[in-house]
């Protein structure tokens, strides 16, 4: 079996020009900014438009991240996107967005892990890579949760915004980077933290929609203790597993969840806060699109560079959560 690594050769991103800032919801929902922004860190989200859907933010995604790493459609032998806002129940978002790119053959799924999405996504496509099976994967996070959010319920209206983040993984013969270590956990046993429920179970109909049980759902405080738990367990094993020291970690980019939870679980790891890239003041939570979209903020901003170490962290409805390590 051929040793290969899956080095991440480029990203993108991409979200729709309307915002919904804090003020706009109080005029939907008894609310405030003081009360928003104290409680999750978010001033604003992204609302996608009439015209724009999970794959057509997904493929304006890819295409910068395509361009990112000097490839073409020709180039790429698989695309993979994480998302639980798809663009229909079927087909899949991805098989959309290879369309979209010109891609008549290209091998194309979805894969469904909600706010860990992403890093299954990464996961699953370095896989496939270091298998010598692909060269050139497209893993993109996209979503719409605009469209499955209940803008009369403040506990869940608040939180969630739209977006979509993008990497080409390529095949390397340089094992010293690329995706050095990840894990991917869940635990069906709460999936009544955070769900929607239209499927098979519930389907559709008149009293579903009558009671607006077809919007998502969440429980805040047992989330919040989720995620703060899940978030100091996940960095601990990464850095123990891959043998790193805070030092040799140039920055960690966690699901971007809530403000609060990112800075509780930095102070019960005793790191300092600028370790960890936040930008859920500007987009809000946008599930599997927030550590790519965060990925390539960092990246474009000069936060990381080649040869930097960086962490990823998420937890999420399912319930999942993952990590990873990489080496640019």
């Amino acid at each position: 079996m051929p040793d290969y690594s899956a080095i991440i050769a480029g990203t993108g991103s991409f979200v729709p020009e309307k915002r919904l800032s804090n003020d706009e919801l109080s005029k939907l929902v008894e609310t405030n900014d003081e009360w928003i922004v104290q409680r999750t860190g978010i001033r604003e989200r992204r609302i996608a438009g009439g015209n724009e859907s999970t794959a057509t933010l997904a493929s304006h995604a890819a295409t910068r991240a395509m361009k990112a790493a000097g490839v073409e459609a020709k180039d790429i032998d698989l695309i993979i996107v994480g998302t639980v806002s798809p663009e229909m129940v079927f087909p899949a978002t991805a098989c959309f967005v290879a369309a979209s790119l010109g891609m008549v053959s290209t091998p194309a799924f979805d894969l469904s892990a909600a706010c860990s999405g992403f890093l299954y996504t990464l996961d699953t496509a370095a896989a496939f890579i270091k298998a010598g099976r692909y060269k050139t994967v497209l893993a993109i996070g996209s979503e719409t949760l605009s469209r499955i959010t209940d803008y009369t319920d403040r506990s869940s209206c608040i939180l969630f915004g739209d977006g979509a983040g993008a990497v080409v993984l390529q095949r390397s013969s340089d094992l010293r980077r690329g995706l050095l270590y990840s894990s991917l956990h869940a635990d069906g046993t709460g999936w009544d933290m955070l769900y929607c429920q239209p499927g098979s179970r519930h389907p559709v109909d008149t009293a579903m929609v009558a009671g607006r049980q077809q919007f998502m759902k969440i429980k805040g405080r047992e989330v919040y203790k989720f995620a703060v738990q899940r978030f100091c367990e996940l960095i601990e094993d990464a850095m123990r597993k891959s043998e790193l020291t805070v030092d040799q970690v140039k920055l960690i980019v966690p699901h971007q969840v809530n403000q609060r939870i990112i800075d509780s679980a930095m102070e019960k790891l005793g790191l300092p806060p600028e370790k960890a890239f936040v930008n859920i003041d500007r987009y809000g939570n946008t599930s599997s699109a927030s550590i790519p979209i965060a990925l390539d903020e960092a990246i474009r901003g000069g936060k990381l560079v080649k040869g930097d170490i960086a962490i990823f962290v998420a937890f999420g409805a399912g319930l999942t959560w993952a990590n990873a390590v990489v080496r640019l």
